[in-house]
């Protein structure tokens, strides 16, 4: 539990990059335990909360990350399980320092949450809706859409390979340091999943 100070601060004075302009937003859970023993789940009873995620219910927390195009994270937020992806004020703090081009998912899509961004020098691009009127979309804005898929790869490896999630928990503080240490050694593995993009691409977007 004494690491957990110690690694909160080295994460947020090391391993936070810089935004480049081009970033992408999405969350991931964290189930505590499974759907079945929500009941006489008693370790994080104080703490987690039930959420809906595209692939139904669960009992835990989100994990809200904002990547650039190199794979990089640039912020982070913790949040319990019923927080929504679209929730002014997990954005507000999310999103500082954050600028140009963000890239979500339909889960973003929200009138408020664009306008809200948009004043703070943020362009939020989402796909849309199959009941929502087509918008004019440029080819570049296009493109970076398809490619939103590294940041659920960052989700992947942060869970797979940074072992970042799991339900054998003993403590809350043990929850906590288990997922900040996580996303601290993330920051130190040489390939990240990246676009890759040259400079002359940045330049005419």
């Amino acid at each position: 539990p004494l690491a957990l100070i110690l690694l909160t601060l080295f994460q947020i004075e090391y391993s936070k990059d810089k935004c480049t302009g081009i970033s992408f937003i999405d969350s991931t859970i964290l189930k505590v335990c499974d759907n079945r023993r929500i009941h006489s789940h008693k370790v994080m009873k104080d703490f987690a909360k039930r959420g809906k995620s595209s692939t139904g219910w669960f009992y835990g927390f989100k994990l809200h990350l904002i990547t650039n195009d190199r794979g990089e994270i640039i912020s982070l937020h913790i949040t319990t399980g019923n927080v929504d992806d679209r929730n002014l004020n997990m954005v507000a703090k999310l999103t500082k320092g954050v600028f140009g081009k963000m890239f979500g998912d339909r889960g973003y899509i929200s009138q408020k949450l664009f306008e809200y961004l948009f004043q703070n020098k943020i362009q939020l691009i989402t796909k849309i809706k199959s009941n929502m009127k087509n918008k004019f979309m440029n080819t570049y804005d296009k493109l970076m859409l398809r490619k939103r898929a590294v940041i659920e790869s960052i989700n992947d490896e942060l869970k797979n390979i940074c072992q970042i999630a799991h339900t054998r928990h003993r403590s809350p503080a043990n929850f906590f340091v288990n997922l900040i240490s996580g996303i601290v050694a993330y920051s130190f593995l040489p390939k990240k999943p990246s676009l890759h993009l040259d400079k002359n691409f940045l330049m005419a977007s």
